[in-house]
């Protein structure tokens, strides 16, 4: 049955007839830019507006974007953000833009693939603890088969804005608090989703976002003003895009932030002068949710019209649902707007097309089962096993076989919130639970009891639920709003490992010395049940590492590791530090225990070859892995730097007793410069000195 359509008012459909297939832009054997120049002059002004803007198709399953009434189907639109995953329906929409138009202009289907499509993996934050770049290149790649397969050619994914603020509730979707960290995790995940070729029908064209500095809102909330040093945007909060730009991203996403009273939307420092002419990006560039629109908020102007204007000429290609770049002729009447303008966004909207191949293979071929399979489930599952993070064990972990075990809590009836915010095409139904885990994976002789009184041990699982993190989840506090469960099993003096999920860092000042084991789950996807249950009895041995510092309370925050350092310094009087609290966090960037122990001895540098190497042996019983950081500290510098920077990171398998010998190769250039407030690089001569495992080793460069 044909689907009724409904299109403007100024658009007659039978008036079309597909385009010459001799034209050159039909040919796949002319150069991209010669398909494109061809393409363009052929374009009418309405034609050219049409593909720089976006709309929505299927029921928006995103409460935070507000759709005040039905989308109408347009053919000549660039783009749509498709909830669906009818690869029929999404077929037929493409089958009237490409052969019942003038041009046949292929459309661009889109949707937010954050952490999985169907087979939901652990959140971003939790991926970042993994400290696994491998797993979780692996996890974008298979995200990207299954949206393919459901008609998707590209995702607003990854999110790479460094996160400080754990109030601001989508931390959740980034890699936490550190540049390095964000930047390996964004190349990571920008050539898992598009692999070596994009148009390979398996791959998705990747999205940098918030571009750039929309994680320092003021006091965590969201869409708020952020008000960032020059030095600040260089040193932390660019360098991750710069990393996605490097690594080939086809798309950036320019955020919702003011940035010191310069919307981020229509920004041409950093649009403009710095992703275009500085960096080379020659992708396109895509607004945020009405972000054009919010200017009007934002007090840039009330006149949508300017707004438009602003945001088009700073370098914003593509306007994502504000419905302003449609009027793109009336901006060029006014005399607000040339074509040339107009030409340089359509390009780079026609050559995102063009490499993505879908002029030439416009339909999604339907694929049999195409979600869950065996391999992805395995994925999801170690990926979940290793971004757990054990924060505290008194010798409780990993039970030991013949206990009665007590199971309680509010994450044992919410698998939404195991999936967590931007779950996707995510199902509950797919979701292995807590319980269900631990039953298929009891250790022999173990047992559940129906009452807390009867149990050797109770396993308290809470956590936030899915809306409390994620966008527009901001929050005041970071208890946890079932925190008060812990105080009802004390009272049976039983050993209580309490297993938390949220989308965010909580604190557990009042929490840890209540407890004798913790295990920080985050929001781990579909096996949540498989991973916890093998972390629990020992099957797996945890590994996870935190990428975001906890802090003790929310007033200590902004905390994280590689802060500058004090004018005075110390315990004592007169220290600055704080009076009624610890000044230290609860748990430093990098914090998380292993059922096993390692040490790390020999530190060495090489001065000529420029090589670190460390020894690190499994001194305990069971095999691991570990993390090693690598962290440079610079003493003194004309321009003062943070207390200590990471600078490379790898995680090593060791069987008991084994010793492995790790090295870190350091580039000067790289490793030992730092950035002044214009983003130049700047290289002293000094001692630096190199940390990783506790120790530290000195280096003098000439």
């Amino acid at each position: 049955m044909r689907v009724l359509y409904f299109f403007f008012t100024f658009f007659v459909l039978s008036s079309f007839s597909m385009a010459n297939p001799n034209y050159p832009f039909k040919q796949a054997n002319l150069p991209i830019e010669k398909r494109v120049d061809d393409l363009l002059s052929r374009m009418t002004i309405e034609e050219k507006a049409l593909q720089l803007s976006q709309l929505m198709i299927g029921p928006n399953d995103n409460p935070n974007n507000a759709v005040t009434k039905k989308q109408l189907f347009n053919p000549r639109i660039g783009s749509f953000i498709y909830f669906q995953a009818d690869v029929d329906k999404r077929n037929e929409y493409q089958r009237v833009a490409v052969e019942e138009t003038r041009l046949g202009i292929p459309l661009l289907f889109a949707y937010d693939v954050i952490h999985g499509f169907r087979t939901v993996y652990p959140i971003s934050i939790a991926q970042a603890c993994s400290f696994n770049t491998n797993l979780v290149n692996e996890a974008a790649r298979m995200a990207a088969a299954e949206a393919t397969a459901s008609g998707l050619n590209w995702t607003f994914s990854p999110m790479v804005d460094v996160a400080r603020d754990p109030r601001w509730g989508r931390v959740s979707e980034g890699y936490g608090e550190d540049p390095f960290v964000n930047s390996a995790f964004c190349v990571a995940t920008v050539k898992g989703y598009q692999g070596e070729d994009l148009t390979a029908p398996d791959t998705l064209a990747a999205c940098l976002k918030h571009y750039v500095g929309y994680s320092e809102s003021m006091a965590g909330l969201d869409y708020a003003y952020t008000d960032i040093s020059d030095r600040s945007m260089w040193e932390t909060y660019l360098p991750p895009f710069k990393a996605g730009v490097d690594a080939g991203v086809a798309t950036v996403m320019s955020g919702f932030n003011d940035i010191n009273g310069v919307p981020a939307v229509c920004n041409t420092f950093y649009l403009k002068d710095v992703l275009r002419k500085r960096w080379g990006f020659d992708g396109a560039v895509v607004s945020d949710w009405g972000a054009i629109q919010q200017l009007k908020n934002q007090g840039f102007s009330s006149d949508p019209l300017v707004g438009g204007v602003a945001a088009l000429k700073s370098g914003n290609d593509i306007d994502m649902e504000s419905k302003i770049y449609t009027k793109i002729p009336k901006m060029i009447d006014n005399g607000l707007i040339n074509e040339a303008d107009i030409d340089k966004a359509v390009r780079n909207v026609l050559r995102l097309k063009f490499r993505l191949g879908i002029f030439e293979n416009p339909y999604t071929k339907k694929v049999l089962d195409p979600y869950l399979k065996d391999e992805y489930r395995e994925v999801a599952e170690q990926l979940a096993i290793e971004s757990s993070v054990l924060l505290k064990n008194d010798n409780v972990l990993p039970l030991e076989s013949g206990q009665k075990i007590y199971l309680c809590g509010n994450l044992l009836n919410d698998k939404e919130a195991l999936l967590g915010s931007w779950l996707a095409h995510g199902n509950t139904n797919d979701v292995v639970g807590i319980k269900e885990g631990l039953i298929a994976h009891l250790n022999q002789g173990s047992e559940l009891v129906d009452r807390a009184d009867e149990a050797d041990v109770i396993i308290l699982c809470i956590g936030e639920t899915k809306k409390m993190s994620g966008e527009n989840g901001s929050r005041s506090s970071l208890q946890l709003h079932n925190a008060l469960e812990v105080d009802e099993y004390t009272k049976f003096d039983k050993p209580i490992v309490l297993v938390v999920g949220s989308g965010r860092p909580i604190s557990y000042q009042l929490l840890e010395p209540k407890v004798d084991a913790i295990m920080h789950l985050w929001q781990p996807g579909v096996e949540a049940g498989n991973a916890l249950a093998k972390l629990i009895f020992g099957i797996a041995n945890p590994s996870g590492k935190l990428a975001m510092t906890f802090p003790r309370t929310v007033g200590q925050i902004p905390v994280f590791y590689n802060k500058h350092q004090s004018a005075r310094v110390g315990n004592k009087n007169w220290s600055g530090l704080y009076q009624d609290i610890e000044s230290t966090p609860m748990y430093w960037f990098g914090h998380g225990l292993s059922y096993t122990t390692f040490s790390y001895h020999d530190l060495k540098i090489n001065e000529e070859t420029l090589e670190a190497k460390v020894n690190v042996t499994n001194t305990g019983e069971r095999k691991g892995k570990e993390t090693l950081l690598w962290y440079v500290i610079d003493p003194e510098a004309k321009i003062t730097q943070p207390l200590k920077k990471l600078k490379n990171f790898e995680k090593i398998d060791l069987e008991p007793g084994e010793t492995k010998i790790v090295s870190f190769h350091i580039r000067p250039e790289e490793h030992l410069s730092y950035v002044d407030s214009k983003g130049a690089i700047h290289l002293e001569p000094g001692i630096f000195y190199i940390e990783v495992g506790g120790l530290k080793a000195s280096l003098t460069l000439d």
